[in-house]
């Protein structure tokens, strides 16, 4: 699996003018607000970032030459992002129930096409992960178990194949230090990160046959589509109803999402829609009359059974989602009102 091309010199050049400077930050834009989503695991943190890298870059003197602005607009970002993952670290200690990172909704900035892999790398291109795997909640989440520089040299080197000496500028480490941290938290990835279907048509059906069990009231089907080891999280942040531990086993997590669904919920105003969240199909669901919290469901699946649910239900996390449903319908291909309950957004009861 090939990364994405390095920021290595890409030729002489110079900051330039305000227009020509803007031009080329606009290009690079999705690439910057790719690498601080996958450092910091949010929007606003990657939104933050890529305003301040911004700021900085404009503020070059008009003389300042930049062999590569690829190169030096990435390791700004991923300096920026470094430093708030430090102190986000803090804040995260405090927070109520597990820490999800926050859904992105129907593709996200900095995906794109892999380029071809770098020459010289220790490792095979069957090391590295693609752009659609590095963004997935299930790896987002294991990313969050790394020290800071752990996953800023992940993400720089495993992801956008930034090289060594670049990567020390961000962390301010040396090249060989970056390298130590980049291969132990590769082996943490690979002893840590699930396992899960690459085949986007299985995702969706192990979705799809999720949520008519949910929403049908079957039980048993219910039980089928769990893996036996399945591990559900909420993430309420202490804002709404939500459990405060991880749920454990095939049969816990079908009661408490059947006693979600079972537990006095509207089913006439409640919306749901199968939407990729975080480049995997997932399931939205929201309220218009605002009675029930809205939230977003993010799933990983193997060999046609869910392994782990990621339920992000917390809304300060789920912005994108208010942005464009208003009132909270949630556009897309999903269902009308009347459908059911949405599964996981309530309290363990």
């Amino acid at each position: 699996m090939a990364a994405e091309g390095t920021g290595a010199a890409e030729g002489t050049g110079v900051a330039g003018g305000a227009a020509e400077r803007l031009a080329r930050f606009e290009e690079l834009r999705g690439r910057l607000w790719g690498v601080a989503y996958r450092i910091t695991g949010t929007v606003s943190d990657a939104e933050d970032a890529v305003q301040e890298t911004w700021l900085r870059w404009q503020a070059l003197p008009d003389d300042a030459p930049v062999a590569s602005p690829r190169a030096f607009l990435t390791t700004v970002v991923s300096r920026i992002c470094y430093d708030l993952l430090g102190s986000a670290r803090a804040r995260r200690e405090l927070y109520v129930g597990p820490w999800l990172p926050e859904p992105l909704l129907d593709g996200a900035p900095g995906r794109g096409p892999a380029a071809p892999g770098r020459s010289g790398a220790p490792d095979g291109p069957e090391d590295r992960v693609t752009l659609d795997e590095s963004v997935s909640m299930a790896l987002l989440t294991v990313l969050e178990r790394l020290t800071p520089a752990e996953r800023t040299a992940f993400v720089l080197y495993d992801v956008f194949a930034v090289p060594f000496p670049e990567i020390a500028e961000a962390v301010g480490r040396t090249p060989d230090a970056v390298r130590r941290l980049a291969s132990r938290a590769r082996r943490r990835v690979r002893a840590e990160a699930p396992r899960r279907t690459v085949d986007r048509s299985e995702h969706r059906r192990t979705v799809e046959a999720f949520l008519a069990a949910v929403t049908g009231g079957d039980f048993a089907a219910l039980l089928t589509v769990l893996d036996p080891q399945v591990v559900w999280r909420s993430d309420g942040g202490g804002k709404v109803t939500a459990a405060r531990r991880p749920v454990l086993g095939r049969t816990k997590v079908a009661r408490y999402a059947w006693g979600v669904v079972t537990g006095g919920l509207d089913p006439a105003t409640v919306r749901l829609s199968v939407r990729d969240v975080n480049g995997a199909p997932g399931i939205v669901f929201t309220d218009p009359t605002g009675r029930f919290p809205s939230g977003v469901l993010a799933f990983t699946v193997h060999a046609g059974r869910i392994t782990e649910v990621d339920a992000v239900l917390n809304p300060d996390k789920l912005g994108q989602l208010r942005a464009e449903t208003g009132a909270g319908a949630a556009p897309g291909d999903g269902t009308a009102p009347g459908t059911g309950a949405a599964p996981g957004a309530g309290a363990g009861r």
